[in-house]
């Protein structure tokens, strides 16, 4: 996995208008989320951008964890094509800086993305046959 995203890309919350770009992302990638909508309203949408094209968005959610109030990842998705560029990393750390001293980042996800989450520094257990991670 590369150190970081390319060059051209950046990452920025996402405004309003483009609920339906964010949604055509997570929609690419199998992802289905009721957060959408309230959380573009609340400035909790991240997408990563390159030349005026939207590239991945990460979806957060605030919930209570056993060790206090976490912002959680609802849902992250990089279009197809530009997988494995370090573009949902870049999202993954942007929500990260949104965290708060006291504050973690969680996750929910398949077997399948475990790797791309051990390699932010996630502790993962299993709950409910699905893994969870925090940082």
């Amino acid at each position: 996995m590369p150190d970081g995203p390319p060059g051209d890309v950046h990452v920025r919350a996402a405004r309003p208008e483009e609920h339906d770009a964010v949604a055509a992302v997570l929609d690419a990638a199998m992802l289905r989320t009721d957060e959408l909508g309230p959380a573009l309203d609340r400035g909790d949408v991240l997408v990563a951008c390159a030349d005026g094209r939207l590239l991945g968005a990460l979806v957060l959610v605030q919930e209570d964890d056993a060790g206090g109030e976490c912002r959680h990842v609802d849902a992250v998705a990089v279009r197809p094509n530009r997988r494995g560029q370090g573009i949902g990393t870049a999202l993954v750390e942007s929500a990260l800086d949104r965290c708060g001293p006291d504050e973690r980042l969680t996750a929910a996800f398949d077997a399948d993305v475990r790797p791309f989450y051990e390699s932010l520094g996630f502790d993962i257990e299993e709950r409910d046959g699905r893994l969870f991670g925090g940082r």
